[in-house]
């Protein structure tokens, strides 16, 4: 039972491909530079001794038609695929569902069309998502296509939580509220967090944090997300590598006013040039810990920032959650850094959160509990899979299908 799934971007596409049986990874890897110099096809395949191997190719890639078929012709000659005849289905991941797809959704012309139209709302993502399933839609016509959002494990926020105060009819005409991102990611690790604690997802209060080049915080209560940091679009919350987070929004104005820069310009700069970038010149954590550690006052100040902004949401969805069972750190950063993870949990143990500092500076392998044997609530670190989700959510949509549902049900 063999699932694809598929990221396309831009100029990109990345891939996994997984048996659903045991959920092992039987290929990976990335198509880079679509229709520039330098495009190139770096995948990674399982040999038939079980080691995985790496092949990397620098060719011409024209479109993202050529892409597929080059990933196809890896797959096949690499042993993992024979042909899309064994797939069960390819998963999509989409960046924006607005506030029409709550669930993974089977592809159709109807649906494409759906997301065609949420296109202002993901300007970047969507026109990419979109090509991607249209692609393989036309290369793999009988592979069952599934549409997983980042945005629906959002759709459960309460319109107290997910509407700006702004005038309704701004809301009503064009769909401005709180979507939230990296739904797929919060998902995935809340159910990891019920497993590793041997609880039903369902009785858990949750706050996790994904924390990358993009991060973002959700409220989960009893499985179900009830807040999260990100916005109408991914600039909101927490401070991430070039994005500046929460900002008074009056700012924008000022800058027009004094600087003269366009609004285009101004949300380049919001959005490319701010969060770790703008305080202290890089955008990458690791990098930013060494400048901190050698004495650099902007990265010293970078991770303050960075901490503090989180320890406010930790606080302010404690009180929402009405009490907190567990925290959980996640992606690139929430798994890796120490220092980070440190520093969002100083000074809290009045909401009973009490580190492990042995437990945190120890190097993790999967799953791993790093409170105080004392502390009233757990401290997690579990490693994010986007991926398999996806996998996961699209064998779900088929099975469901398949069950007579006329729709495509989240895997819970």
């Amino acid at each position: 039972m063999k699932v694809l799934v598929l990221n396309s971007g831009s100029s990109s596409i990345k891939y996994q491909l997984f048996d659903m049986r045991d959920e092992s990874v039987l290929a990976s890897g990335s198509i880079e530079q679509i229709g520039e110099t330098g495009s190139h096809l770096s995948h990674r395949f399982r040999t038939p001794q079980g080691e995985m191997a790496k092949t990397v190719q620098a060719l011409a890639i024209g479109d993202h038609r050529q892409g597929f078929e080059l990933i196809s012709s890896a797959l096949r000659e690499t042993g993992a695929l024979a042909d899309t005849g064994e797939l069960m289905g390819i998963g999509h991941r989409v960046v924006h569902g607005g506030e029409k797809f709550k669930e993974p959704t089977r592809v159709t012309p109807e649906v494409l069309a759906a997301i065609r139209g949420l296109i202002p709302l993901a300007p970047l993502h969507n026109p990419a998502n979109l090509l991607g399933m249209e692609v393989a839609m036309e290369c793999a016509p009988s592979v069952p296509q599934v549409a997983v959002f980042d945005t629906a494990f959002h759709q459960s926020i309460p319109p107290h939580a997910y509407r700006y105060a702004i005038p309704k009819k701004l809301y009503e005409a064009h769909q401005v509220r709180r979507y939230g991102f990296h739904g797929t990611s919060h998902r995935y690790v809340a159910k990891k967090a019920a497993e590793f604690l041997k609880k039903p997802l369902d009785s858990l209060n949750l706050i996790s944090l994904h924390l990358g080049n993009g991060a973002s915080a959700a409220a989960i209560k009893r499985g179900k997300c009830i807040d999260t940091s990100m916005g109408l679009t991914p600039l909101e919350g927490l401070i991430m590598g070039t994005r500046c987070g929460d900002l008074d929004p009056a700012i924008i104005f000022y800058l027009e006013r004094e600087t003269g820069l366009a609004p285009k310009e101004i949300e380049s700069i919001l959005n490319k040039e701010s969060g770790l970038k703008g305080i202290c010149g890089a955008n990458d954590m690791r990098t930013v810990g060494e400048l901190a550690q050698a004495g650099n006052p902007e990265a010293q100040l970078a991770i303050s920032m960075y901490c503090y902004r989180i320890k406010k949401y930790i606080g302010a969805y404690h009180a929402v959650l009405g009490g907190l069972d567990g925290l959980i750190f996640t992606g690139g950063i929430g798994e890796n850094a120490e220092f980070i993870r440190a520093g969002c949990c100083k000074g809290l143990a009045h909401l009973g959160l009490e580190m492990d500092t042995e437990k945190n500076r120890r190097r993790q392998e999967g799953c791993a509990a790093l409170e105080q044997g004392d502390s009233r609530v757990k401290i997690l670190v579990i490693p994010t899979n986007e991926e398999l989700e996806i996998a996961e959510q699209t064998v779900a949509c088929l099975e469901t299908e398949e069950s007579g549902s006329t729709l495509c049900r989240e895997k819970q």
